[in-house]
């Protein structure tokens, strides 16, 4: 009965987790259809309608005490300032991306983005890596080379996404909150600044939202379900499911992407492009690869060591396994995707 029941709590998990970034993986799709609404009013309509959506969730399963403690925090409070600051750029240089032909492009930016994660690891926290990551981000570099030759300048809002969500994520890490709870504080900072943005474009006659009919006032309204209701689904799958399997599913959605803006924009992709792109892929392939095989190495030396302390306590001799090695570190953005899903499009 019991594993019955953690197969289909398993179950539940994964499609949760496919729901979740699928709908991040076609939200290419959504953003066109609030024209002619620009980026700006669309971004602002975003932060104001997530947070009337989110408000009215934690109120209806009572979940405030985090907001108490984290406003006697001045530092964590700093922090979430400082991701909602992120973000924004995140949200803003996407929403403009898609809506102005580039899907492809931002579609790399969460591509090469653990690329940029392990970088940051490696500068800002010292940490060490091992020599497949260090050949996937020497690859990776080259595939930027070939795209800055591809597109004729840098990729910048690839890098822009790419550098903003692990920017986030490692902010994210150390204010330490949950998903929607993130979204709640993250937007109520934002809050101020978008309704004031909003009522002046209304104030010189630049809003779309009552100029438009009642179908294009749902529509931005709706930008509040658009952001929260993934982020609902990967909290069910986050609790049901292994971060590795959800670091593999992360790239459910710049794949989507990709071919949404191949397929369907009818973007170009000449050969450089795609090489540069191959070039990307080989690298992801070298670092989920890596991080798969330490992942198993440290599972099979925990359970070694838990069986020799139980063989141990069955016989009544000390433990000489000694202490387990301790496991290798794996950069979560390969592993999982630690992350906030706040700063997915």
């Amino acid at each position: 009965m019991t594993g019955t029941s953690k197969g289909g709590e398993g179950r539940i998990g994964l499609l949760n987790g496919f729901a979740a970034y699928g709908m991040w993986g076609l939200v290419p799709l959504f953003w066109p259809l609030l024209k002619p609404a620009g980026a700006a009013e669309i971004l602002a309509h975003r932060m104001v309608w997530s947070l009337a959506f989110v408000a009215v969730a934690l109120i209806v399963v009572r979940r405030w005490q985090w907001a108490g403690e984290l406003l006697r925090q001045p530092r964590r409070l700093a922090l979430v300032t400082i991701a909602a600051a992120v973000i924004t750029v995140n949200w803003g240089v996407y929403i403009w991306a898609v809506n102005s032909g580039h899907v492809v492009e931002a579609s790399l930016g969460y591509f090469i983005n653990p690329l940029v994660t392990i970088a940051i690891g490696v500068l800002l926290l010292k940490e060490r890596l091992r020599p497949v990551q260090w050949v996937a981000v020497g690859i990776g570099l080259a595939a930027v080379l070939v795209l800055t030759i591809g597109y004729g300048r840098p990729p910048w809002i690839s890098l822009c996404l790419a550098f903003s969500f692990a920017i986030y994520g490692l902010v994210k890490k150390k204010v330490n909150l949950g998903g929607v709870e993130s979204l709640a504080a993250e937007t109520a900072i934002q809050f101020l600044p978008a309704l004031a943005y909003l009522l002046w474009l209304a104030g010189h006659g630049g809003s779309t939202f009552t100029g438009e009919g009642l179908g294009h006032s749902a529509l931005l309204a709706s930008t509040g379900i658009v952001t929260a209701l993934p982020l609902v689904c990967f909290g069910a799958a986050a609790i049901r499911v292994p971060l590795s399997t959800l670091g593999l599913l992360q790239y459910m959605a710049p794949v989507f992407q990709f071919l949404l803006g191949i397929l369907y924009f009818g973007e170009a992709m000449p050969p450089e492009r795609w090489a540069g792109f191959a070039l990307v892929w080989l690298a992801l392939v070298l670092l989920t690869g890596d991080a798969w095989r330490t992942s198993v190495r440290t599972a099979r030396t925990a359970r070694s060591a838990r069986t020799a302390l139980a063989l141990a306590a069955e016989t009544g001799t000390p433990g000489t396994a000694g202490p387990a090695p301790k496991a290798e570190s794996v950069p979560s953005a390969v592993e999982a995707p630690d992350v906030s899903p706040l700063a997915k499009p």
